[in-house]
């Protein structure tokens, strides 16, 4: 039962916050992901990617809080807990210990792709039943994008 009432159909909101729900999950992961591989980033180019990695941290955390506040605003309850985000996130998992500054630019480049890829079938799927949490996914995929790009050249 939602206490907050919304202005989308039943079928529009479920669609709705399907998408929201899986953005806020891999935003989420995305984060952690990022600040695992940041606290653990060894080699010549530690530095650059240590920071590289902050400004992703950045951009999910402050993304995430977005995507949950507009669930909440159509009466969606979101749910960012531990267990739910380890249970279908679908980034892959950060392998334990050092990890090696070439290393972590292919972890992120995995993790980004992964998140994209998702975020785009979002932005297809919310079109229709609700254009602005379709913009809202189109910026942060933009932002999203742009950090991929990034990781991407380190790895060229």
């Amino acid at each position: 039962m939602s206490v907050v009432k919304s202005s989308l159909s039943e079928t529009a909101l479920k669609t709705v916050g399907n998408a929201l729900q899986g953005a806020l999950v891999d935003l989420v992961d995305l984060s952690l992901v990022a600040k695992q591989v940041h606290w653990n980033v060894i080699g010549p180019r530690f530095r650059s990617i240590h920071l590289q990695l902050d400004e992703v941290v950045t951009t999910a955390r402050t993304h995430s809080d977005t995507v949950a506040e507009r669930a909440s605003a159509i009466g969606v309850n979101p749910d960012g807990r531990a267990a739910t985000v380890a249970s279908t996130s679908g980034i892959g998992s950060v392998p334990e210990g050092w990890i090696k500054d070439v290393e972590a630019v292919d972890i992120l480049v995995a993790a980004l792709g992964s998140v994209v890829s998702r975020m785009r079938e979002r932005i297809e799927a919310t079109e229709e039943p609700d254009p602005v949490t379709q913009d809202i996914l189109i910026g942060l995929t933009a932002d999203l994008e742009k950090h991929s790009w990034m990781f991407q050249a380190e790895s060229a």
